[in-house]
């Protein structure tokens, strides 16, 4: 497999830490996800997510932890043709979590909306390296 360059934004959080963006294209449209090496797995939020697929296309899940809590309902959904820059993932399964905490600060510091995070399974999988 080729080495792919892709940048990273980083936003500050008005002095409260930093966060890590990355662009994707999924459904033929752009957006941003947060770099998040701690999750384990990509999840996307299911309210955006609902204004791109019907909700028959979520396949239910269980109570996730994380996110500052350990018992979140999680559904699952595969993705056709995930972009991250040029990188093409045709087929991904990802959670689909309730990340609405998430744009709810990022409004409060007028920070565009994230559609999810970016987690180490992607990572993992295609031998990801941050530098």
């Amino acid at each position: 497999m080729s080495k792919k360059s892709i940048p990273l934004e980083v936003i500050d959080l008005n002095g409260n830490g930093f966060h890590i963006l990355i662009n994707v294209t999924l459904f033929k449209k752009p957006f941003k996800l947060v770099l998040d090496t701690g999750a384990s797995k990509t999840a996307l939020d299911k309210n955006l997510l609902l204004e791109l697929i019907h909700e028959k296309e979520l396949k239910s899940g269980h109570l996730t932890t994380g996110l500052g809590t350990n018992d979140m309902q999680s559904f699952t959904t595969e993705v056709l043709d995930f972009y991250i820059g040029k990188f093409h993932i045709p087929k991904l399964e990802v959670a689909v979590l309730d990340l609405s905490a998430i744009n709810t600060a990022y409004q409060q510091l007028a920070i565009a909306p994230v559609l999810g995070v970016l987690g180490g399974d992607i990572l993992v999988r295609y031998q990801a390296v941050i530098n």
